[in-house]
């Protein structure tokens, strides 16, 4: 990986997109930077109110470390503090090309912004930056205060769950349906661990292979579970949460923390136990456990807009639901594109049919040229 020494781009900025940068009421100075550089990274990202788990540098650390991208946050400090921050990585590809992804593999990472630095102004060193280096494009996931009539890339949904109220009064907000099953899971002797060994991550890893299968679609790679173990679990910023009945695992989920603010990442279970509620009994085992540990706010990641029955199990917490939208700005047309959703499609019924290991082989090999 190619260090990135911190380099200041002196206002004004030259606006290469249709956003306003807005009226800039401090003359804050916008910087490239490493993360991975700056041993007090995540005290910075921690003293602006919007932060979240992937502005740190532990998920820095996996994307370098797994893939070799290329990490070019912008960031402009007022002091100690954090005045804004847009943090991408460069994704070079000769299958898909060179773009910046904000950022890969991440459910939501908007830009961080207040009076003194806007989104406009970050989108628009952004689009400067990204065509003075040949980018195809850039995408930012979780853009919310674009322009009026700005097209979007995709739009999805998130769902977060104030655990300040306390565990008595969270589960009284669950639907009937949601107490029903953590009853009912309880009832059947499932128990439940809270781990951040590598073993745990490896228990949970065997149960992804098998629902990504069931979906259709191939696994990311043990090596990238590697580097979460290494960067974040390790580290008292992450939990693996396995559900077992008669020592059997029969569903696991994965979740980071940064701060007060905790995120499910991954989760994944045995089709064949699906009555015994292992899923539920983890998350509501994942939300007492973060209440119990002082977390503010429990995100549970990000649903597909047309994940209807996902969305209704989410909002089935007390969750409360947000909208996602997703930027992409092409860098060659000067222009924000859309995507259509693509249904699930012959690709995954062929998928659905590879054995483990020839699944777990194909995500070694794509996922490297995708983010």
């Amino acid at each position: 990986m190619t260090a990135l020494a911190p380099t200041c781009l002196t206002p004004p900025i030259s606006g290469v997109t249709p956003l306003s940068a807005g009226a800039e009421v401090s003359p804050a100075r916008l910087c490239r930077t490493n993360p991975l550089e700056d041993p007090a990274w995540d005290d910075l990202v921690m003293s602006h109110p919007d932060y979240n788990f992937f502005s740190g540098s532990a998920w820095a650390r996996v994307l370098c470390d797994t893939y070799g991208h290329r990490p070019c946050y912008l960031v402009a400090r007022d002091g100690k503090r954090l005045a804004g921050m847009l943090p991408v990585m460069e994704v070079r590809s000769g299958l898909t090309g060179t773009r910046g992804v904000s950022l890969p593999f991440t459910d939501e990472c908007p830009p961080l912004t207040s009076d003194s630095v806007s989104t406009g102004t970050l989108l628009a060193q952004l689009t400067e930056y990204g065509q003075g280096r040949g980018w195809k494009y850039w995408e930012c996931r979780g853009v919310r205060d674009l322009p009026p009539g700005t097209p979007v890339a995709r739009t999805y949904y998130g769902h977060v769950l104030d655990l300040s109220v306390g565990e008595a009064r969270l589960f009284d907000r669950f639907k009937t349906t949601v107490r029903t099953a953590i009853r009912k899971a309880e009832q059947a002797g499932v128990q439940v661990e809270t781990s951040r060994t590598w073993d745990a991550l490896r228990t949970f890893y065997a149960l992804h292979c098998q629902t990504r299968r069931k979906h259709g679609l191939p696994p990311q790679s043990l090596r990238f579970f590697r580097k979460i173990h290494e960067h974040v679990l390790a580290r008292n910023l992450g939990t693996v949460v396995i559900a077992r009945y008669q020592q059997r695992p029969i569903a696991a989920a994965v979740f980071f923390r940064l701060g007060t603010k905790v995120i499910y990442k991954f989760g994944a279970s045995d089709e064949s136990a699906q009555d015994l509620r292992g899923n539920n009994l983890v998350m509501w085992h994942a939300i007492q456990w973060y209440a119990r540990g002082g977390c503010a706010s429990f995100h549970f990641g990000r649903t597909d807009a047309g994940a209807d029955g996902l969305r209704r199990f989410k909002l089935g917490w007390g969750a409360r639901e947000e909208v996602i939208p997703y930027a992409k700005f092409d860098c060659r047309a000067g222009a924000f594109v859309t995507e259509a959703e693509e249904p699930p499609g012959w690709k995954n019924a062929v998928l659905k049919r590879l054995p483990v290991f020839l699944l777990r082989a194909l995500g070694e090999l794509l996922y490297r040229h995708v983010a």
